[in-house]
């Protein structure tokens, strides 16, 4: 009953937002991943901040990865009036900015391409983790959300080039494609996050792309919400509340070391590209 109201209600909402969409303000930047490595927790606490006004109804859109052909004013329809920014502008003297966070966006082949095409000028937040470490929560993730059906974290692995073979390439060439196993099934191809961040630059440059490393984030939030403050030109307005979200727990059976030391040896190339990025080494290689 609970969930059927709750529909209806968006039902309701995202129709008034579709029918004022004119009226209603675009994203200045986004949080587009890497999945499982922090994007709620971050979401959360700059969601708080009196200058940042957050998607109607949820904290993704997912326009451009999932939702693209419903076209520009669909997506501005997710997003609060323009007179409400104007307001905050009055009130706090500084230009607000709308965000959503959609960790699937550095993943999708595409999604770079559509944001920059979009909305020229955004800027990008990424958040990196120990890929390894990303890899099992996601596969707890996915395993506890439905999407995985191999409670084997290795055979997960094992299953993913055929499960991902000619994904990407559909994903580019065929309209309207969906890909099951690209979007929840990609454990170790989601933390080559250089890959992913060589196909962005390109497209929007290095210097509208803000790289942090969520290990770092956990460690010292305020140092790191500042840096995201300053790379965004917000003011800092009051105190941060930081808090973890989405956490998984661990499997009870721990990683077998043979595997732990096998994928820390294929991300080790991958994580040394991250360097320039971070302008350090990655917390986990430390």
């Amino acid at each position: 009953m609970r969930s059927t109201l709750k529909h209806s209600a968006h039902a309701v909402s995202f129709a008034a937002g579709r029918a004022t969409s004119g009226g209603r303000v675009l994203p200045s930047f986004l949080i587009i991943g890497a999945q499982r490595c922090g994007t709620t927790s971050l979401y959360r606490a700059l969601s708080r901040h009196p200058l940042v006004m957050k998607p109607v109804l949820r904290k993704g859109v997912h326009y451009f990865d999932m939702a693209y052909e419903r076209g520009l004013p669909w997506y501005r329809a997710h997003f609060p009036l323009t007179p409400r920014a104007r307001a905050l502008r009055f009130r706090w003297g500084h230009a607000p900015q709308a965000f959503e966070s959609a960790p699937y966006y550095l993943f999708h082949p595409l999604a770079g391409a559509r944001i920059a095409r979009d909305l020229p000028g955004v800027k990008l937040i990424v958040l990196v983790r120990d890929p390894v470490e990303r890899a099992c929560s996601a596969h707890a993730h996915e395993l506890a959300r439905g999407f995985e059906t191999e409670p084997c974290f290795e055979r997960a692995l094992a299953l993913e080039p055929e499960r991902l073979a000619g994904e990407a390439e559909r994903l580019r060439t065929v309209p309207g494609y969906v890909s099951h196993a690209h979007r929840h099934q990609a454990y170790l191809a989601r933390g080559r996050y250089a890959e992913q961040l060589a196909r962005l630059e390109p497209l929007v440059g290095r210097d509208r792309i803000l790289v942090l490393d969520s290990g770092l984030l956990f460690r010292d939030p305020g140092a790191a919400y500042d840096r995201v403050l300053g790379f965004l030109g917000l003011p800092r307005l009051g105190g941060v509340e930081f808090e973890r979200h989405n956490a998984r727990p661990r499997p009870r059976e721990a990683m077998p070391a043979s595997v732990h030391r096998r994928l820390r040896e294929h991300f080790e190339p991958w994580d040394a590209l991250l360097v320039p990025w971070l302008g350090a080494v990655p917390s986990w290689r430390r």
